[in-house]
């Protein structure tokens, strides 16, 4: 009878730290989707301060680029044939 007390105690102990854990992680797990979305928040926020590179190059900038690359491009197609 001892035996069986025993190990009731042991389970109750047992059971009572593993409703103990389970609290401590489902609050982690609440700060943590929290803290993504703030994350996720900032991330958009700064996607959208991010502009494509070529909106703010005028248009006479990009042709000249444009042209410049063309031109390497050929060089080195050049250079490789001989």
């Amino acid at each position: 009878m001892a035996d069986i007390e025993s190990q009731h105690e042991t389970f109750s102990s047992y059971l009572e730290q593993i409703r103990t854990q389970v609290a401590l992680l489902k609050k982690q797990n609440k700060d943590l989707k929290r803290e993504n979305l703030k994350l996720t928040d900032k991330l958009e926020k700064a996607q959208k301060k991010q502009g494509d590179i070529f909106s703010e190059i005028s248009e006479s900038d990009r042709i000249a680029m444009r042209h410049q690359v063309k031109s390497l491009i050929s060089k080195i197609s050049k250079h490789i044939e001989q």
